[in-house]
């Protein structure tokens, strides 16, 4: 296999320096290294990704692509792929910002309304001893804790979350709530499907922030972005896949048959259309019961208008003959 280039070594050196990056970024900086644009060479741009894998794989990473699940946002980064003792003394974050940070993550996944967010006082308040195992599990595991985890404060919670933000293992939602960060989405998919955590059907990723078949009795969850999606055909049955219940729109979802109702632009619309026709008629009908109301000496007098229009048309046609005729016998009496 022919080494990296340099064109490799930048992306990589972009990816590794920057954080996960958007799919727009990533994008932008493929084409300033290659000079193609992803959206047009899609093929050189998998070519380049699968490369670089395969070298990445001798150290157990990967460039992954995900879902921020919040926005629906493309993101590309490296993950680590192995998690044993020794790449974990590879993280800045104490044992008690670990600790915490596993309780926040736990408390997020388990939110019962499948917002994927908890609260910033929710966040505050996770208790970090229940993230500790106790091997003897005596009743004295309370003592047993270690000390920097008995005496984490507020204070330091507020700053770890801040941290967490910061480094894009949590975010901010749109809501102003607590959600994963696009760095949880990118490492903690074995951790998802090891947790048992629900997977969607349509992308078969796991389902943080996503919505519920209106059946209580069905487990189905699809991502918001994936709904879009798989409803978007015209006229496509918006059954559920798992029970066949009719999946409520979402807000601002358009239906697919407007699109089809819509009038080009140099065609007029067919309400106006309609409209028009009915108004033609609606003035026809007034006409129609205009005459009917009318009576007999309405009618006589239409009838006397006519007849005096058709004699003002007779005379008038009477005197251009009779104009044209003059001239020329004027013209005859001059020649004798």
């Amino acid at each position: 296999m022919a080494p990296l280039s340099w064109r490799h070594h930048t992306l990589l050196q972009a990816l590794l320096s920057r954080g996960p990056l958007s799919e727009r970024d990533f994008h932008a900086v493929f084409a300033a290294v290659s000079g193609k644009n992803p959206a047009t060479h899609q093929q050189l741009f998998n070519e380049t990704l699968l490369k670089l894998n395969k070298e990445l794989a001798f150290l157990q990473f990967e460039l992954r692509a995900c879902i921020n699940q919040y926005d629906g946002t493309v993101y590309y980064g490296v993950v680590n792929n192995i998690a044993d003792e020794e790449s974990k003394l590879g993280t800045k974050y104490s044992v008690p910002q670990i600790a915490f940070y596993k309780g926040l993550l736990e408390a997020i996944v388990q939110e019962a309304g499948n917002d994927g967010s908890i609260t910033n006082i929710d966040a505050l308040n996770v208790r970090l001893e229940n993230q500790v195992v106790i091997i003897d599990g005596s009743q004295d595991s309370q003592s047993r804790l270690p000390t920097s985890i008995k005496n984490f404060s507020m204070s330091q919670k507020e700053k770890t979350l801040n941290e967490l933000i910061r480094d894009c293992w949590l975010s901010y939602t749109s809501t102003g709530k607590i959600g994963l960060g696009i760095r949880s989405f990118l490492d903690l998919r074995s951790w998802f499907r090891g947790n048992d955590i629900p997977s969607c059907v349509v992308c078969n990723e796991a389902c943080i922030k996503a919505s519920s078949c209106p059946n209580e009795g069905c487990n189905v969850r699809i991502h918001e972005y994936c709904l879009k999606k798989k409803f978007s055909v015209r006229k496509a049955s918006r059954a559920c896949p798992g029970c066949g219940t009719e999946w409520p729109r979402q807000e601002g979802e358009v239906d697919g048959d407007d699109d089809a109702n819509e009038p080009d632009e140099d065609q007029a619309p067919p309400a106006n259309r309609s409209s028009s026709r009915k108004r033609r008629r609606g003035v026809k009908a007034e006409l129609v019961e205009e005459n009917e109301n009318a009576g007999p000496s309405t009618t006589m007098h239409r009838r006397s208008l006519r007849s005096a229009k058709a004699e003002a048309v007779e005379a008038a046609q009477e005197a251009s003959s009779a104009g044209a005729s003059q001239p020329t016998r004027t013209s005859k009496r001059r020649k004798k």
